[in-house]
């Protein structure tokens, strides 16, 4: 099979930046220059996603009773609704990415000209979504379209990038993986909410397939050879 890679550049979103983010990761904007050198690259397809959650989402702490309403602290049980018997135990957030609000947007320094897919996800308030393909439950009630369209596009490699290296980033690299793509997350690209939990993020990376890239990787220089 021939190599086609794709660029995928999770949630560089408002609320996930400093100055005002409601959930700022620290550097987030910084790696704004790196992924838009990622973008200019010749991937065979580039792909932006968005954190896009309605006002009563249940990651939300400000949503459930107190005292278990503290963001950062608090954890909440989340059932599958397709499936009770299924449920996940999930850290509960500041309001964060609310539809039509300024912290949902795309950073403007974000070269967004050259994306050919913005993919929306956390749109069902009864689920938890970190990854941009679906759900964590075995049997997803919320998925979007990404894995259907880097098929279609005959992709057979997928780059990650973007915020949060611990929480949306690995779980979107996870499921590219698991849905067959040859994954490859770059370092430089990325930044965590917790930079304590990434020797965790990484070895989770190692058992399941994925491999984590610097910007001069061979593999980065493989997509360049594209040109």
């Amino acid at each position: 099979m021939s190599f086609r890679p794709a660029l995928v550049v999770v949630d560089v979103q408002e609320d996930f930046c400093p100055p005002n983010g409601a959930l700022a990761v620290t550097g987030g904007r910084d790696i704004v220059p790196t992924i838009n050198e990622l973008l200019s690259l010749p991937f065979a397809l580039r792909v932006a996603t968005k954190d896009f959650h309605p006002q009563d989402h249940i990651s939300f702490a400000s949503n459930h009773p107190a005292p278990n309403n503290k963001p950062f602290v608090s954890t909440a049980t989340i059932e599958n609704p397709l499936n009770p018997a299924e449920t996940q135990e999930t850290q509960l957030w500041p309001d964060h990415c609310v539809q039509g609000t300024k912290g949902a947007e795309l950073l403007t320094e974000l070269d967004v000209s050259k994306v050919d897919r913005i993919v929306e996800k956390g749109q069902d308030k009864r689920v938890e979504m970190y990854s941009a393909f679906a759900d964590p439950f075995p049997s997803p009630c919320s998925q979007s379209d990404l894995a259907d369209t880097l098929k279609k596009a005959g992709i057979t490699d997928v780059y990650v990038a973007g915020l949060a290296a611990d929480y949306c980033v690995r779980f979107t690299a996870l499921d590219a993986q698991k849905n067959g793509f040859k994954t490859w997350v770059i370092g430089e690209a990325t930044k965590a909410v917790d930079p304590s939990s990434l020797d965790e993020v990484y070895k989770g990376y190692e058992e399941a397939g994925v491999t984590l890239i610097g910007k001069d990787d061979k593999q980065i220089q493989r997509v360049m050879g594209l040109a």
